[in-house]
């Protein structure tokens, strides 16, 4: 019977100890940073991927002008 109650005990004590405190430090500090909302360097990514984004859909919409004038039936073959 006390062999059970080691071998139970042991673990949840270094659980305890070492484990259970980092976790609650790691959590609360990514909890933290989600509040905080973006950064200043994500804020900048974030506007410069929203430029390409416009970009590419000019393009896009371009490039199937284009193929509307050359080969009218080119959206019924995709």
């Amino acid at each position: 019977m006390e062999d059970v109650v080691w071998a139970f005990s042991v673990p949840l004590i270094i659980f305890m100890v070492f484990v259970a405190p980092i976790w609650l430090i790691l959590h609360y500090r990514s909890r933290r940073q989600v509040g905080q909302g973006l950064s200043e360097d994500e804020r900048v990514q974030l506007v410069a991927l929203s430029q390409k984004a416009e970009k590419m859909a000019e393009r896009i919409a371009t490039l199937e002008r284009l193929l509307d004038a050359d080969s009218p039936q080119w959206r019924n073959k995709a």
